[in-house]
């Protein structure tokens, strides 16, 4: 199976957050691969990456990186495929930071941006992104979606069933 998602950290230091994007990932049996390449350290190997990745059959990019945050810009600037953006959180400034430098790209090179640590999410949006071209993710993200109102609605009468009021009762 080719690699459809390329997920690039900054830093091994933001693999706490970027470990969960691989994990929904696996869920849903997609294949990735997992880089640490910098900006500012690493650009040549960032760049090649970015330059390589529609040659090499993936389909979209996600990108964690902290506070000056550039990676995610960076590599859109290098390829005209889907690139997410995940702001990681800083002890200085907890992410905005970072945020900003993320959701403030300039036309023509959009980043799209989920929230600060937002690892889960960035996969997810990846999915949906595959799964425009793809019918077994966009099934599987359906299951999804009903599993999860599955799992509110049983909360919802656990807190019923504990004698709390709620619009479930009549």
């Amino acid at each position: 199976m080719s690699k459809l998602v390329a997920i690039i950290m900054g830093s091994d230091s933001d693999l706490p957050v970027m470990a969960k994007t691989a994990e929904v990932l696996e869920e849903f049996a997609v294949d990735y691969s997992m880089h640490i390449l910098s900006a500012h350290r690493t650009p040549d190997e960032a760049l090649a990456l970015a330059r390589n990745a529609q040659a090499e059959g993936y389909k979209v990019l996600i990108a964690g990186a902290g506070m000056a945050a550039h990676l995610p810009g960076v590599l859109a600037a290098q390829t005209t495929l889907p690139v997410i953006g995940v702001p990681i959180a800083s002890a200085s400034t907890g992410g905005v930071d970072a945020l900003w430098s993320i959701v403030q790209m300039p036309p023509g090179v959009p980043v799209a941006t989920v929230a600060i640590n937002g690892g889960k999410n960035a996969a997810f949006l990846a999915l949906q992104i595959l799964a425009l071209t793809d019918p077994k993710i966009q099934d599987k993200l359906a299951e999804n979606r009903l599993a999860m109102r599955d799992e509110v609605l049983a909360k919802n009468q656990r807190l019923a069933e504990r004698g709390f009021r709620n619009y479930t009762q009549k």
